[in-house]
């Protein structure tokens, strides 16, 4: 498959579909953290203008999207303004003419400008020690399986995880790469979407019948 990670400068979801064979690329604005098959480029400019792609998987900046940002455009009137051109850029890659469309980003107005998440996950469901909610936009792909769940630690009855406080709060300090920290994806959710959507069998379409919505393997739904 020809697979194009979009917003992603760590490599880490591209190299996991390249250790299985992929044709897989990256594609930010900026050059890849690991000099990998990157494009430094407009990721609309790469997904629409590229043809050829099989799947895409978006991880567009969530900094004025996500819940925990968008209280700060009252405080901040200013950034109104540019939570709607994230959202505008979001809904493009959402929109790109792929078969197959992966959109991630945490809790926030996606929700609203898009539909609900078809699925949220955490990557303590896939062998890692840390709790971080992530949504997932599908466009025929079936939703992520579960590969090991991780148990955290009991604090006052609660489950905490490595990169959490006892009150729950996330244990990064500010500094430069913050953010950057922050939005990596986790290898085990990486293998994941490697290993289940790097097949046909992972590709689904919901199609109307006499009975009913239900889903078809792709292949099948073209034929």
């Amino acid at each position: 498959m020809r697979v194009l990670i979009a917003c992603e400068r760590s490599g880490i979801v591209r190299e996991a579909f390249r250790r299985l064979g992929h044709d897989a690329w990256s594609c930010d604005l900026e050059p890849a953290e690991d000099n990998g098959h990157h494009f430094t480029a407009d990721a609309l400019e790469v997904a629409y203008e590229l043809d050829g792609w099989d799947l895409m998987i978006a991880h567009p900046e969530c900094r004025y999207l996500s819940v925990s940002g968008l209280h700060w455009n009252h405080r901040r009137p200013e950034r109104a303004a540019l939570t709607e051109q994230a959202a505008e850029f979001a809904l493009a890659l959402w929109n790109a003419p792929i078969t197959r469309v992966a959109l991630e980003n945490p809790v926030g107005i996606l929700s609203s400008r898009i539909r609900k998440p078809d699925q949220i996950i955490q990557p303590y469901q896939f062998g890692e020690d840390a709790s971080k909610a992530t949504c997932l936009w599908l466009r025929n792909l079936r939703t992520l399986r579960p590969t090991q769940r991780v148990a955290g630690r009991i604090v006052n009855g609660k489950e905490r995880w490595a990169n959490q406080t006892d009150s729950g709060q996330n244990r990064l300090g500010p500094s430069p790469t913050r953010s950057m920290d922050r939005a990596r994806t986790y290898q085990g959710i990486a293998d994941a979407m490697s290993r289940q959507w790097g097949s046909p069998e992972s590709s689904w379409q919901t199609v109307s019948t006499e009975v009913g919505q239900v889903e078809i393997p792709l292949e099948q739904a073209r034929a």
